[in-house]
């Protein structure tokens, strides 16, 4: 079993915790037990961290997501999996 902070991951999840799905689904907020469930299963989900670099610096990170700052975004959506649920910090 992968070990996480959890700590890090009940703050993230409470301060940024939204699930975007692409198949034009709405955006929902899930809760920590929610991304447990989630951390458990590799491979199904895409776990995307759009804090800028200097958020990070002073937050931290999670492991397992991947960050692409928000400002980076648009130019580099091609690097986001189309076939997976996404999960936003």
């Amino acid at each position: 079993m992968r070990s996480y902070c959890w700590a890090c991951v009940l703050a993230s999840v409470l301060a940024f915790g939204i699930v975007c799905a692409q198949n034009g689904k709405p955006a929902k907020e899930i809760d920590s037990a929610e991304l447990a469930k989630l951390l458990e299963q590799p491979g199904k989900v895409y776990f995307l961290d759009v804090r800028e670099p200097s958020e990070i610096a002073s937050l931290g990170s999670v492991k397992g997501y991947v960050n692409i700052p928000l400002s980076q975004l648009e130019g580099r959506l091609k690097e986001v999996p189309k076939d997976k649920l996404i999960v936003t910090l």
